[in-house]
């Protein structure tokens, strides 16, 4: 079916009214942005799952899996960067009390046409004044300052009121993969180029614009990542652009449906980073990020750990921090683009659809 015919409506009525996706918590009236899969949808997910595993490291030369925990030390989090800057800009409405994403509420007054990634937290309230950006919610025009709210989910470990540790819930699975590359590679003996990979959930405390399960709060992950040799990081990064494309295609994807789009802005982490976008109902939007993270993640907790993380040739006995080519795609996110793919419509011999 014609990709502009599906609405996001139709595919949210088809899940419910076969068991593919119901939403969470239904009979107390749901919570936000939560989704639970039934049986039609959970062998669905885990048929994807299952490609993916069976592709990117039952397949693959070089590459071993892990399952890593999803509560970890909270310096694993300093390590990555994720405790003082994963954070989104939000503004609260005086009038409803609603809370928005300054970035979000940009975006959508401008339709697109202006890129608030690119803005610093002063130039986005003076566009927002400048432009009288109203609430979506209730209309008015009285916001609160810019304000930053990390993204991860608190909680606390311990019995003791005084003395508990806080903890979070996993913003992304990759760090799992960073904090045991030292274990796999001693277990396994692998030599440079190699990979691990993961999938896992995550959890991110965002404002979730409502778009099924494209983004929620509570998500699957399928990670890969591929440690190399500085100088050759350009070479595969390539490849796996190629790869994932490929494995898109494989699972029965229109090319038409499909481009690349190269980031304009970089994460701190990064040399380029590449999605791979789909014609989902919403528009063309991020399916699957392809990164090149360099040594920084490596680095960064050997400096936090004091741990050694370097890899020792054992041709030429050169020691270095591998370089990281990340391969990342969401499992729910590429649930929704199989159901926008695969929708189709048939009229019945009494018109009925």
């Amino acid at each position: 079916m014609d990709n502009k015919s599906v609405t996001m409506e139709k595919i949210v009525n088809l899940c419910k009214s076969r068991g593919i996706i119901f939403p969470g918590s239904e009979i107390y009236g749901g919570m936000g942005n939560t989704w639970d899969y039934g049986p039609v949808g959970v062998e669905v997910k885990n048929n994807i799952k299952r490609a993916w595993w069976k592709r990117f490291v039952q397949e693959s030369d070089n590459s071993f899996g892990v399952d890593a925990a999803i509560l970890m030390n909270s310096r694993v989090w300093d390590a990555s960067g994720h405790t003082a800057s994963f954070t989104d800009p939000k503004m609260d409405c005086k009038e409803c009390k609603s809370r928005h994403r300054a970035d979000n509420l940009i975006e959508a007054h401008s339709k697109g046409k202006v890129n608030p990634d690119t803005m610093s937290k002063e130039e986005m309230e003076a566009y927002i004044t400048e432009h009288k950006v109203k609430c979506p919610n209730c209309g008015k025009f009285n916001w609160t300052p810019i304000r930053q709210f990390n993204l991860m989910f608190e909680t606390s470990r311990g019995v003791v009121e005084n003395s508990k540790d806080t903890i979070y819930l996993r913003p992304e699975t990759a760090q799992g993969e960073f904090v045991n590359f030292l274990n796999v590679q001693r277990t396994t003996r692998a030599k440079i180029p190699f990979g691990i990979a993961q999938i896992g959930k995550a959890f991110r405390n965002e404002i979730t614009p409502g778009n099924f399960i494209f983004r929620t709060i509570e998500f699957e992950q399928m990670e890969h990542q591929w440690f190399c040799k500085e100088g050759t990081d350009v070479e595969y990064y390539n490849l796996f652009k190629k790869k994932a494309w490929d494995f898109l295609i494989d699972l029965g994807f229109n090319a038409e449906h499909l481009r690349y789009k190269d980031h304009d802005k970089l994460a701190h982490y990064a040399k380029c980073a590449c999605d791979i976008q789909y014609l989902f109902p919403i528009g063309w939007s991020e399916l699957n990020g392809i990164h090149n993270r360099t040594n920084y993640d490596l680095s960064r907790h050997q400096e936090y750990s004091g741990k050694n993380m370097q890899y020792v040739d054992p041709v030429t006995n050169e020691k270095y921090v591998p370089y990281d080519v990340e391969y990342s795609i969401g499992a729910d996110r590429l649930m929704l683009a199989v159901l926008s793919e695969a929708y189709e419509e048939q009229t019945l011999d009494n018109g009925e659809t």
